[in-house]
């Protein structure tokens, strides 16, 4: 399986200067980022964290009110949404965001919680439903066109729980890996959930409701799931461990027959992948027009590769620690994307030096010679997570600063960003209201493409919120 795949993929990563200037970059590379130090660390400080929050019972979601269930729409007024009134714990800044629904961990079916990814998936009828990751499985909801959310049944863990589990979506299946070992990729329909009576929740069977289950990955687990539709084909990243003949790069899955899943090879090149976006190109640089391109976010590498061996470009940025995700601002033409750091924050590096989350902006109109043009930087101390766009807005996971939408329409006109700004935000951590963090701790994921308008925001200790921008660009 762990072979070359020789196709006309082309690769781009975001190449990252390194915080030491002792050694020579090549050398911090090989001894920081391809050994997996760099890697190591920040997981460590992701664990240490999470153990504290365990210590404080925060990851107790039978804590967080269950009364907020019932309370929505709770509109935004003063900078304020307040859930449950005089209740600190359920008062939450915001601005142009109003809630509509929450569900603790426990409520969703989950024994120890612990949220990370999450996905959506729009059924034929047009009813809204979600995959929520959590560390002992995945939950699945209705989100119901006055906003609540329903919840309809759980998927367990195939393996061990894990506190890293990913989701993202292919036709009508959800596609879920994670770094528990011996995992797999469980692949699951949501047409299943369309018949469920919401009082008589379902636990599905890995044995017996999985439309597949894919586990030819080294120790059978990865960080993330990548997904291109057009070209029915799921990519593994960051599967373990780096010493393997994929290093950790794109492990490719062919969907053609989604009972039956196969892997032409993977594409090594590069490294580790932490994550990436995996599209037909179509914009300006004529040359790749029509090629198979997958953007990754690789720790260290905007790489440019053609195929395993032929290294397109890699460009540096100011301050860049840990490269970590991104998205084009339009799919359909490739011309500028947006990407995060996820440990300059904390590091205390380049433009994040402050703390304040740090949005970079790119050029890609010539994939060979892309230009890091500028960046936002954010009104509120925290980490930035994972992104996504919709029609010319960027919906930002910001750990403790919650929710953060950015306007990020006139990169065009202009790509340093001057014109870019935030047009609303949900700060769903309000432990840290008083004394905000940059840690990990908050919302981990978002899913902002449902036509309705409601946004799904899973969290690490609480549970999952359904939320709504209620202003238009």
């Amino acid at each position: 399986m762990r072979r070359a795949y020789l196709t006309s993929v082309t690769f781009v990563t975001l190449l990252v200067s390194c915080f030491s200037k002792e050694l020579a970059p090549d050398r911090i590379h090989a001894e920081l980022y391809e050994s997996g130090l760099i890697h190591e660390g920040l997981m460590s400080q992701k664990m240490s964290t999470w153990a504290k929050q365990e210590q404080l019972g925060r990851f107790d979601s039978r804590i967080y009110s269950s009364r907020a269930a019932t309370a929505g729409p709770v509109p935004c007024v003063n900078g304020k949404a307040a859930v449950v009134p005089g209740d600190a714990k359920n008062t939450f800044r915001c601005n142009n965001v109003d809630f509509y629904d929450f569900l603790s961990h426990a409520r969703l079916g989950g024994s120890v919680g612990q949220g990370s990814g999450s996905w959506g998936w729009t059924s034929p009828t047009g009813r809204e439903f979600v995959a929520i990751a959590q560390k002992d499985g995945t939950a699945f909801a209705e989100i119901t066109s006055k906003g609540k959310l329903v919840y309809l049944g759980r998927l367990p863990q195939y393996s061990s729980p894990s506190d890293w589990r990913e989701i993202k979506g292919y036709q009508s299946y959800m596609v879920i890996g994670s770094e528990a070992a011996d995992h797999g990729v469980q692949i699951f329909d949501m047409h299943k959930l369309t018949t469920i009576d919401p009082k008589k929740t379902v636990t599905f069977s890995n044995e017996h409701d999985l439309t597949a289950h894919w586990n030819q990955l080294p120790e059978g687990k990865s960080h993330n799931i990548v997904i291109n539709e057009e070209k029915k084909y799921a990519v593994a990243v960051g599967a373990q461990p780096r010493t393997d003949a994929c290093k950790s790069g794109l492990i490719f899955i062919d969907l053609t027959d989604i009972t039956k899943p196969t892997s032409p090879g993977c594409a090594s090149g590069d490294g580790y992948v932490h994550d990436a976006q995996c599209l037909v190109y179509r914009g300006p640089d004529t040359k790749y027009n029509g090629k198979d391109i997958c953007y990754g976010y690789n720790e260290d590498t905007l790489t440019m590769q053609k195929n395993v061996t032929k290294i397109i470009s890699r460009t540096s940025y100011e301050g860049a620690t840990y490269t970590h995700q991104g998205w084009v601002t339009n799919t359909q033409w490739q011309e500028y994307l947006v990407a995060d750091d996820e440990w300059d924050e904390a590091k205390g590096n380049g433009p994040a030096a402050s703390g304040y989350p740090i949005t970079y902006f790119w050029d890609i109109r010539s994939l060979e010679k892309p230009k890091q043009t500028g960046y936002f930087r954010s009104a509120a101390k925290s980490i930035d997570h994972n992104q996504y766009i919709v029609n010319g807005l960027s919906y930002q996971s910001n750990y403790g600063a919650g929710l953060r939408i950015l306007d990020i329409s006139s990169l065009p006109q202009d790509p340093t960003g001057s014109l870019v700004h935030e047009v609303g935000f949900f700060d769903v951590y309000p432990e840290d209201d008083s004394d905000p963090v940059v840690d990990f701790v908050g919302t981990w994921s978002n899913y902002p493409f449902f036509k309705s308008g409601y946004i799904l925001v899973n969290t690490i200790e609480r549970g999952a919120y359904v939320l709504k921008l209620n202003v238009t660009k």
